[in-house]
């Protein structure tokens, strides 16, 4: 087993960027206001296996469609601009509906183990170990299940205004993250 602890901090911090627990927040309280209850087991749970699923057969399901990872990666080095574009911006480019299983669709996926997170895993895959992914994957898992847990008071905690602005900054970071994907994965 070759875990690095730098490695596995840099995947943590931008898998924690992408999936954006707290960023989603003001969604995450919005379903929950309309559905009632949201276990944060069954979509921490659903989440991890949704990831490690497409960290393990992604690569093979791509190669099936005669589509290469580093093609992949800089198609979801793209998604991930447009998704740090949207929490930067205050916009939505992408819209979806709501359904009422609240506790895997919308919040397990595609909220968590989304579009933007499958891409990321297939795309530090050409840059990391699986096993420090894994474990990237699990401190992440960790976060969002404490988060999903305590979504009341960390609302109440940072109040509309606090939210908004540690949602700008991870757009920052994660702008910062798709840029430097996309030059990685294009060899310059």
């Amino acid at each position: 087993m070759n875990l690095v602890f730098k490695d596995i901090l840099s995947i943590s911090m931008i898998l924690f960027a992408v999936i954006d627990i707290i960023g989603s927040l003001p969604v995450i309280i919005e379903t929950r206001k309309r559905v009632g209850l949201i276990h944060a087991e069954k979509a921490t749970i659903a989440s991890l296996i949704i990831m490690v699923l497409f960290l393990f057969l992604g690569e093979s399901i791509l190669n099936l469609i005669g589509i290469d990872v580093s093609s992949f990666a800089i198609a979801g080095s793209l998604v991930i601009f447009f998704l740090a574009l949207e929490m930067i911006l205050g916009i939505r480019l992408y819209k979806d509906e709501v359904p009422e299983t609240a506790s895997i669709v919308p919040i397990a996926f595609p909220l968590i183990a989304g579009t933007g997170t499958m891409t990321t895993l297939i795309s530090l895959q050409s840059q990391y170990s699986t096993e420090n992914i894994l474990v990237g994957i699990a401190v992440n898992m960790i976060v969002v299940y404490i988060v999903l847990r305590l979504v009341e008071p960390i609302e109440k905690l940072l109040g509309k205004a606090g939210i908004s602005i540690i949602r700008k900054v991870f757009g920052i970071v994660l702008m910062a993250i798709a840029i430097k994907l996309f030059r990685t994965n294009l060899g310059f």
